[in-house]
């Protein structure tokens, strides 16, 4: 034993001259043992005994549980901590555990931005020396690992096995809660957190909470404004990689997902599931509240709103509130006068496709069961010429508004004469409303 002995560089403590020595190497980059096989050298001459097994095959240490062998002690310790689920490292910042510190270090560069490795010809930063490496094959082109069976080639050796499994159908890794089966690990654990409610990466902007890290990059970009990836068609611009290519198939008319039962087709394979819900009947989400169902989880969404009274949505000119975004853009267009739906037929224009679509019936002839249309009304003479097709429900409504007239023929259709002349007691403004209601 000897006296404290302290590093100048770093501040580090050690007890033992031998082991201070080796330390004092890290600083100088002195690595005295060198391997006579490959070259490579070592601060410690054990890490190159350690080292000499990889050319020899020696690898004494074996696992009794499952017979995997190792060259050094250090790796089988945490080898076995897989069998026994020990994860001794924890982050305290979010509370995922490791079974090796050197991971841990790892990945608490996620929660402090560091990113010590660098490419030095495309400046791109990594957290990893490991994931470095593989990037650098990007610019050198050396993708030496190709897939037999489709010939896509990838710089890694365990990308290729994983890839492996698209074509064998192999999904090794399954949810034991619901049996959902995966092709990747770490997609199942992504997965499980579905289950346990767990989302560990938050907007430190909105607060929002994800999933996944690469989800909440995506998110910042809607305080940060960046759209990275513009179709060169249009101009327009997006969020993610994926939304572009979807986007660019309006533009080719690829519209690969085909339905058989009715020969729609659709450019998103989200928007051809959701429409295999109309033949099925599967209306997955549904409410807790009152029951209702619903085909998509935005629609519940939604939906929810209704009992909770929230209406996030608001207009700043008239302070009219709204659940939905939808409905604020449709009523930002009575203060902009913009009528973006019209009739190629007679060129009248509407603020909403539903009142376009009313209107293409009368082109057609048709007559819509429960439904009036309602024009040319004149404020001063409160006359009106109602075209409608009148059910029972539609005639007491009319009774319990309007004062009782005469039904007249004209082109062979029933129209109620609304009188120019009231009961004393009903105004002008009622009538107004009554022909409001009518239309909505």
């Amino acid at each position: 034993m000897e006296g404290k002995l302290t590093c100048d560089q770093c501040g580090k403590t050690y007890t033992h001259m031998h082991q201070f020595k080796t330390h004092l190497r890290i600083h100088s980059g002195e690595r005295p043992y060198d391997c006579g096989q490959c070259g490579k050298t070592f601060t410690q001459r054990n890490n190159l005994g350690t080292h000499l097994r990889i050319h020899s095959g020696e690898r004494p240490y074996e696992c009794e549980q499952c017979g995997k062998t190792f060259t050094d002690m250090s790796n089988f310790k945490k080898h076995l901590r897989i069998h026994s689920g020990e994860r001794p490292h924890e982050c305290e910042q979010c509370g995922k555990t490791f079974t090796d510190m050197s991971n841990l270090k790892k990945h608490l560069r996620i929660h402090s931005g560091e990113r010590p490795y660098h490419c030095e010809q495309c400046g791109k930063t990594f957290t990893q020396m490991r994931n470095l490496k593989t990037h650098i094959r990007i610019h050198s082109e050396k993708t030496p690992y190709e897939c037999e069976q489709c010939g896509k080639t990838f710089t890694q050796v365990s990308t290729l096995r994983i890839h492996l499994r698209i074509h064998s159908g192999e999904r090794p890794y399954s949810c034991e809660e619901c049996g959902k089966a995966f092709i990747r690990k770490e997609v199942l654990k992504i997965h499980q957190r579905i289950h346990s409610g767990q989302r560990p990466y938050d907007c430190k902007q909105c607060g929002k909470t994800f999933t996944q890290m690469s989800k909440l990059k995506i998110h910042l970009r809607v305080h940060s404004g960046e759209r990275p990836y513009h179709c060169h068609e249009c101009g327009k611009t997006f969020t993610q990689m994926r939304v572009l290519k979807a986007h660019l198939r309006i533009h080719s008319g690829d519209s690969p997902y085909y339905c058989e039962q009715c020969g729609k087709t659709f450019t998103h394979m989200h928007h051809f599931k959701r429409h295999l819900r109309i033949h099925s009947g599967e209306r997955p989400y549904h409410c807790e509240q009152c029951g209702k169902t619903f085909t998509q989880m935005y629609g519940l969404k939604t939906h929810i709103r209704i009992h909770s009274g929230q209406k996030p949505y608001h207009c700043e000119q008239c302070g009219k509130t709204f659940t939905q975004m939808s409905n604020l853009k449709t009523h930002l267009r009575i203060h902009s006068g913009e009528r973006p739906h019209h009739c190629g037929q007679c060129g009248k224009t509407y603020t909403h496709i539903n009142g376009l679509k009313a209107h293409l019936r009368v082109h057609r002839g048709e007559t819509h069961r429960n439904s009036l249309s309602v024009t040319n009304v004149k404020k001063d003479s409160c006359h009106t010429l109602l075209s409608t097709t009148i059910n029972t429900d539609v005639n007491r409504r009319l009774d319990q508004t309007v004062p009782q007239h005469q039904m007249t023929t004209r082109n062979a259709v029933s129209e109620p004469a609304v009188p120019t002349s009231f009961d004393k007691n009903i105004k002008l403004k009622n009538l107004q409303i009554w022909l409001h209601r009518v239309q909505m």
